[in-house]
């Protein structure tokens, strides 16, 4: 106000007071606070009076018929003319038609600065009564109407990027590997920086990894997508600020990785978004990328004394929004360890990996990136398959008393065609990998939920990572009731267990869950693969199921 009321005085418009007065903060934590502090005052309080005093100056009765027409006209003018001017770029760009026009659109906003403008104008003599309103009324009126025009004609989901390999289960055996990873601070890099490096990247499947480290946005300046130069940019130590210095930590450590490991390629991004809507940038970067899996920390650590303790309750918030929201599968990371070691070249790294495999989408995508690690010669496999006993059925475990029951009979007959999935793919993985001395094999017969997590909590410290499927939407007699105590639902029923201070304090766990998307195509294959071979498919890890075998 001060500064608005100095220029004021001196013969210029106060709005440059108040806009030169914002210059002069420094980029940083002040103003950060003075925004805070100031932004109940000013959006609350003078920002509706500004546009109320701006409404009482608009004189409607200043305008006569014949401006009325000229006010239609001018409208017309200024939306069709910014539309046909971004129609011609989409069109030279090869862009689709509506997008171009829903651009065109977005370029009719007005906003604040427009109103400022006029109102120095009417201040300054410069617009009269009946100019003033035409204009005030044709900003209010291209704005009004966006919203609605765009709402009704951009649905994201129509514009989705189609691509098939979407999941692990589905990636090409003999093809590139695309995995996105995220970062929240510079801890999570040695634990995600240790699973790539057993992901077993080789010549014929390379990786191709996108880091994208993700920073809360605050303040009200827009969210933006950084994408960075891994190979040519040299980062400098001093960076302008806290958030650029610890990207380029992380870019710095990853750009190690890629130049000690054959095979790796990494391209790293930084997303800067509110963390209620920042998973909207990692579905729309996986999507975007291509990408089979995106791996992300769990949002507690590990203390000295072994326990775990969150660290931002807002990053648990974006793993459920993400598992609800994601394009492909997704891996929650819990460390407990995978860091402890120190990182050797790729194929010197020694890992005792344990698979849990339960059933379901989840469990077999779970062994599909097991599967992927254990042709690591460091990487030691045990693939640890829970069996229900006879008389663990799932219509025992269901509220209802009536055999006839129709949802007794779907979730019998949906178990039954999932145990046929289950089946097909671990025969099919014991049968590629019967000679191979590192990968062992068991299966546990379990009577009860009881009996499962006494079982899991006898696995001793003996493997450093744990791979289980999240279980999403599969109802199984031996995990069944789990999820009424589970204190992390993102995890699942097992890895809420796993992921529990008292289980171990050195073994590693990573949660996955598989996409299935809406159209089913990762269980009845997609257009593009109804008509390839079973032997093309099983060579690529999939099976797809006739529709008629489980009916």
């Amino acid at each position: 106000m001060i500064s608005g009321f100095i220029t004021d005085a001196i013969g210029t418009h106060s709005v440059f007071g108040a806009f030169v007065f914002g210059l002069v903060i420094p980029n940083g934590a002040l103003g950060v606070v003075l925004l805070e502090k100031l932004d109940d005052f000013v959006s609350g309080l003078l920002l509706p009076l500004f546009f109320a005093i701006s409404g009482l100056k608009t004189n409607f009765a200043s305008i006569d018929g014949r401006t009325w027409g000229v006010l239609a006209f001018i409208t017309f003018l200024s939306c069709a003319g910014k539309i046909a001017g971004t129609m011609l770029v989409t069109m030279f760009l090869r862009m689709p038609y509506n997008d171009g026009f829903i651009l065109g659109v977005l370029m009719n906003a007005k906003g604040l600065v427009e109103l400022i403008v006029l109102n120095i104008g009417k201040d300054q003599k410069v617009l009269d009564d009946e100019s003033f309103s035409v204009m005030v009324i044709v900003a209010v009126v291209m704005t009004a109407i966006i919203s609605p025009i765009v709402a009704t004609m951009y649905k994201p989901t129509r514009s989705s990027v189609s691509y098939e390999r979407r999941t692990l289960q589905r990636a090409l055996h003999d093809g590139e590997l695309r995995l996105l990873v995220c970062i929240h601070t510079h801890r999570n890099v040695p634990a995600i920086i240790n699973l790539l490096e057993a992901s077993n990247p080789t010549t014929k499947s390379p990786l191709c990894i996108y880091v994208l480290h993700l920073v809360e946005l605050t303040g009200h300046a827009s969210g933006m997508l950084i994408v960075h130069n891994a190979r040519k940019s040299k980062h400098v130590p001093t960076a302008k600020n806290r958030i650029q210095a610890q990207s380029d930590n992380i870019i710095n450590a990853f750009e190690s990785f890629e130049q000690h490991s054959s095979f790796v390629s990494i391209h790293p991004l930084t997303a800067i978004s509110p963390y209620n809507s920042i998973h909207e940038d990692i579905c729309s970067v996986a999507e975007d990328k291509r990408v089979a899996l995106v791996i992300i920390p769990f949002h507690k650590q590990q203390t000295v004394d072994g326990g775990m303790e969150g660290t931002n309750p807002a990053f648990g918030s974006v793993n459920q929004n993400l598992l609800a929201k994601a394009p492909c599968s997704v891996g929650i990371l819990v460390d407990r360890g995978v860091s402890g070691s120190a990182r050797v070249a790729a194929n010197e790294v020694s890992r005792q990996v344990c698979v849990l495999f339960f059933g379901g989408p989840d469990d077999r995508e779970a062994l599909a990136y097991g599967w992927r690690m254990c042709e690591n010669p460091g990487i030691a496999l045990t693939v640890l398959r829970f069996v229900p006993a006879a008389n663990a059925t799932l219509s025992t475990m269901l509220p209802t008393d009536d055999p006839d029951n129709p949802n007794v009979l779907t979730v019998e007959a949906t178990s039954s065609w999932e145990n046929g999935l289950d089946d097909e793919y671990i025969n099919d993985f014991r049968s590629k990998n019967d000679d191979d001395e590192s990968i062992v094999y068991t299966e546990n017969v379990v009577n009860s939920r009881e009996e499962t997590v006494a079982a899991i909590r006898k696995l001793d410290n003996y493997h450093d990572l744990l791979i289980v499927g999240r279980g999403h939407g599969v109802m199984s007699p031996l995990t069944t009731g789990l999820t009424d105590w589970s204190e992390c639902p993102e995890l699942g029923a097992i890895g809420d267990i796993l992921a529990e201070s008292d289980f171990s304090s050195t073994v590693s766990v990573l949660v996955i869950q598989q996409y299935i998307g809406s159209s089913q195509h990762e269980l009845t294959g997609s257009p593009h693969s109804t008509s390839q071979s079973d032997d093309e498919l099983i060579h690529r890890r999939t099976w797809s199921p006739k529709k008629t075998d489980y009916i």
